[in-house]
């Protein structure tokens, strides 16, 4: 029991330290030929299930050899789960930088009243990304009016009309 209680303070600790310096543990993993899916937080799942699972096996059912065998069945599931969800967290960003030139057909919300001759505000979200800007438009719009972009002005104003829906 001792033993299996062991592994398991051994993936917690190995967790905390994954937290905290996971970069460069994960390059020392790298450096073995770990690859994406062999992660400081996937072996500490991996020695968590072994050892806890291990150790309530063993109370369970007072035989060593079960024990081990259902701490590595919950060690490898628990650590190909942290390595599937390490890989998907990592590949989850769209690889581009939101531009302003990606704000044109956008829809928003005025949020400062924009008069016909002036400028006012409106808040869009572009790439998953609230952004405020000014904007001016042909026409008066009160806040709270929806927008659409029709062109960028400059990288912190654009022109929109009205959206009618």
């Amino acid at each position: 029991m001792i033993v299996f209680l062991a592994i398991g303070v051994i993936g917690i600790v190995l967790l905390l330290v994954a937290l905290f310096v996971g970069d460069h543990l994960d390059g020392a993993l790298d450096a073995l030929g770990g690859g994406d899916w062999f992660t400081g937080a996937a072996l500490a799942g991996f020695l968590g299930g072994v050892g806890f699972v291990g150790a309530a096996a063993l109370a369970l059912t007072d035989n060593p050899w079960l024990a081990a065998i259902a701490g590595l069945i919950a060690g490898v599931a628990l650590g190909l789960a942290v390595g599937a969800v390490t890989v998907r967290l990592k590949d989850s960003g769209s690889g581009t930088t939101p531009t302003s030139q990606s704000l044109t057909g956008l829809t928003g919300t005025v949020v400062g009243d924009i008069p016909a001759d002036g400028y006012g505000t409106v808040s869009v979200v572009n790439a998953g990304h609230l952004t405020r800007l000014n904007a001016r438009a042909g026409m008066p719009l009160p806040s709270g009016t929806q927008v659409t972009v029709v062109e960028v002005l400059s990288p912190t104003s654009v022109k929109v009309i009205p959206t009618y829906r």
